[in-house]
């Protein structure tokens, strides 16, 4: 009966050990909701098991954050900011790393959840796993005054230097 005991205690704290002893997770955390300046954002748990994911793209407020470990792929995007206007929802891009060292990357739509009329009765959401990367893409938006500053830029620099070689063969 002792060795059983003896036994329990012991495969439940090497089992605590491997969970702690991976960096992407954290058992407890502090519950205060913090966002800093420096892309680290901490919305774990106190009282359960946190992960280390990073979200990085088009979202409002890209970096590294401390999360439950039961969150999705939409709650990480949520928490952070949500999509910016130029984010490409239909093509955003998991990179999750494997216990033999090799990375896998996979695809999930988020579009279609929004625009598909005919949805299939299960949808798929992605859970995160611990030292995930989510890469949100998108496109740059196209700005005219990037190019009317550059020819203005031009055309004064070619002003300037007519008035000079007028001003010095007078």
């Amino acid at each position: 009966m002792q060795s059983k005991i003896f036994l329990s205690i012991l495969f439940i704290m090497v089992l605590f050990n491997s969970l702690t002893a991976q960096e992407d997770i954290q058992i407890g955390g502090e519950r205060n909701l913090r966002q800093s300046q420096s892309g680290f954002f901490d919305f774990s748990d106190p009282e359960g098991i946190n992960i280390k994911v990073q979200i990085w793209g088009y979202v409002k407020y890209p970096g590294y954050y401390v999360v439950p470990a039961k969150h999705s792929i939409n709650d990480l995007i949520s928490l952070a900011g949500g999509p910016t206007q130029d984010a490409l929802m239909e093509d955003i891009r998991i990179m999750r790393m494997n216990a033999d060292s090799s990375v896998t990357l996979s695809k999930y739509n988020y579009n279609s959840l929004l625009w598909e009329e005919n949805i299939e009765e299960s949808v798929y959401f992605p859970r995160l796993t611990a030292g995930d990367m989510i890469l949100v893409p998108g496109e740059p938006r196209y700005f005219a005054r990037q190019d009317v500053s550059f020819y203005l830029s031009v055309l004064t620099a070619l002003a300037s230097t007519t008035a000079l070689i007028i001003s010095i063969t007078k």
